[in-house]
């Protein structure tokens, strides 16, 4: 299987034609599927109707706490970062690769969904690390540098759903941590997407007053984060997004779940802009 360059390296991105539309979801939903059926129903509809198929990643971050919680397992967050410990990462992959991923994917198989369950590392999708990105120790948090996307493209080519945890392997087979909107950044740039779209519980990002804002680059990015009008997990999710516009040079939108469709058109979600789209410059 050939590899793409690892996600340190600039590169040239020209977006194929017919190319996935990677969408995230986050717990939340997961937690809520009986409630929000219709949610589930539109992603299935958005991935016939895009002409490259959509590839799905989810998180679990809520479903990750309740077990850690019941346990008595602490493990902090810094800068909307889950600091995963030795004592952790077991519990975690528990979650967020078994029990999390094997409702969502029964959700969207009792809609007739033809889905395809992943981790990041099956089939060399994605290659991880420990993560060298924070200034602080993450413990068994990991971070993508390469990947191959012939396994997803040929799931994608035989019509099937990709859905994706966030859970991946280090070189040496350890289990790592992934924030899943980090992870979906990445698949992005592994398979040269059309664009990525981070579906979340709001209609995007808001303003002080709670407006949405429609776009913003990185520059509005950091003097709201440094205002407090960005703040908490919406942090990572703005940076990734700005990430994934820059290295896969695709749009990224930050868009509500109830309408994931909206999110291909301008006028939903907030569109995160980039100065250069067409050169990568990820960690």
């Amino acid at each position: 299987m050939k590899n793409i360059p690892h996600l340190d390296q600039p590169v040239e991105i020209a977006v194929a034609r017919n190319a996935p539309l990677v969408v995230k979801i986050g717990g939340a939903l997961i937690d809520a599927a009986a409630q929000h059926a219709s949610a589930f129903a539109g992603l299935i509809a958005l991935h016939h109707s895009h002409a490259g198929g959509i590839i799905l990643v989810h998180g679990g971050g809520a479903q990750v706490d309740r077990q850690l919680a019941l346990l008595g397992i602490t493990t902090p967050r810094i800068e909307g970062i889950r600091v995963t410990t030795r004592e952790a990462i077991d519990q975690v992959v528990g979650v967020l690769a078994g029990s999390v991923h094997m409702r969502l994917l029964g959700v969207l198989k009792g809609q007739g969904a033809n889905c395809i369950g992943l981790s990041l590392s099956d089939g060399g999708l994605c290659e991880c690390r420990h993560s060298m990105k924070y200034s602080f120790d993450v413990g068994e948090v990991g971070e993508v540098i390469g990947g191959d996307p012939t396994v997803i493209h040929a799931l994608l080519a035989l019509g099937c759903l990709p859905v994706v945890n966030s859970i991946g392997l280090s070189a040496n087979g350890e289990p790592l941590n992934v924030n899943a909107d980090e992870a979906a950044c990445a698949i992005a740039r592994v398979t040269n997407a059309a664009g990525i779209v981070l579906l979340t519980d709001v209609a995007g990002v808001l303003d002080a007053s709670g407006s949405l804002l429609d776009e913003l680059d990185e520059a509005d990015i950091e003097r709201l984060i440094t205002d407090g009008t960005i703040s908490g997990g919406m942090i990572p999710k703005v940076r990734n997004a700005l990430e994934a516009a820059t290295s896969a040079g695709c749009p990224a939108t930050i868009a509500s779940w109830r309408t994931p469709a909206s999110a291909t058109t301008r006028g939903g979600g907030t569109r995160i802009r980039c100065a250069t789209p067409t050169s990568a410059h990820a960690h």
